[in-house]
């Protein structure tokens, strides 16, 4: 290198020679392939709430339920996905986990609906997939990536993403949640309205994780819809259930409502008897306040003469 010459070199020379930085990559569109045959991932997320860290701090019990049920739910539903991706299904589950709507528990969350033979939350828990024998590999691959989330990782790209699918499929749902995203295979969505708000979800674990393994079939859950298993339903019953509240207390400030908060009337006070013989509250309320000595043409000083602009 010519900074190593004698007398082509000074201090900090070298930095002359560094190679230029890489430039960052052309934004994809959506739904277009990248050049290496992959789908647009981080580089497409153009912001949003993103969820916040949940660390597995609870008991050994807990902790190696949850592991397991994010494990199998990683390993089914993205066994040959990027690692981004992996990271992003992992993100779904604990999402869901820190949303009302769903239980709050990993474990809860990937079984959910399983006693039905369709229709349930993850696919793999009701059309068999559990059946066959995972690959060692691609199951400790899986795992890796679900400890790293249990404890505190956070996959930035799909923020408060509640649901995906396959690129293959089109769900009914699909047009009327908020795309956030497609990494790999997999297109990803959060609610919209209320149900989508950052404030409404809880990131913290609660405990009492139940067994690793799907709920008994139940062939009557097949006849009776169930609408906390339907996406439109829950969205539509967060923002009616918010416009209920808002009309139910008119009067109260929402959370974003710009203004003064308006507060209940004060009581009003209670004197003792001799007090109250002597006129009460009549007594301490300014009646005979002197008036203003600020001459008239003063009274407007410190008003604009005029509106700027006008």
């Amino acid at each position: 290198m010519p900074f190593e010459q004698q007398g082509a070199s000074f201090p900090g020379s070298a930095f002359y020679y560094l190679a230029a930085e890489d430039t960052a990559p052309d934004m994809i569109a959506e739904g277009q392939f990248a050049s290496d045959g992959t789908f647009a991932s981080l580089t497409d997320f153009a912001g949003g709430p993103v969820a916040r860290a949940m660390r597995m701090d609870l008991s050994g019990v807990d902790r190696s339920r949850a592991l397991d049920c994010l494990t199998a739910a990683i390993y089914y539903e993205a066994a040959s996905e990027p690692d981004q991706g992996q990271r992003a299904v992992a993100q779904v589950v604990l999402n869901r986990v820190a949303h009302p709507a769903y239980p709050n528990t990993v474990c809860g969350v990937v079984y959910q609906g399983s006693e039905r033979s369709t229709g349930c939350q993850f696919s793999f828990t009701c059309d068999g997939a559990l059946g066959r024998r995972p690959s060692t590999f691609f199951w400790e691959r899986a795992r890796r990536t679900a400890a790293a989330a249990l404890a505190g990782y956070v996959e930035p790209s799909v923020g408060l993403a509640t649901h995906y699918h396959t690129i293959q499929i089109h769900p009914y749902w699909a047009p009327s949640l908020n795309f956030i995203t497609t990494i790999g295979a997999h297109r990803f969505y959060s609610f919209k309205g209320k149900a989508g708000q950052s404030g409404t979800f809880r990131f913290a674990f609660a405990g009492g994780e139940p067994m690793a393994v799907p709920h008994a079939r139940n062939p009557a859950a097949d006849k009776t819809p169930d609408p906390v298993l339907d996406p439109l339903a829950l969205q539509k019953a967060y923002d009616s259930g918010y416009q209920s509240a808002a009309q139910a207390a008119p009067g109260l400030n929402q959370p974003g409502d710009v203004g003064q908060p308006v507060g209940r009337p004060a009581a009003a006070p209670r004197y003792a008897p001799d007090v109250e013989q002597r006129g009460g509250d009549k007594q301490y309320a300014g009646e005979k306040l002197p008036g203003s000595t600020v001459k008239p043409e003063y009274q407007n000083s410190g008003q604009w003469i005029g509106q700027p602009g006008k």
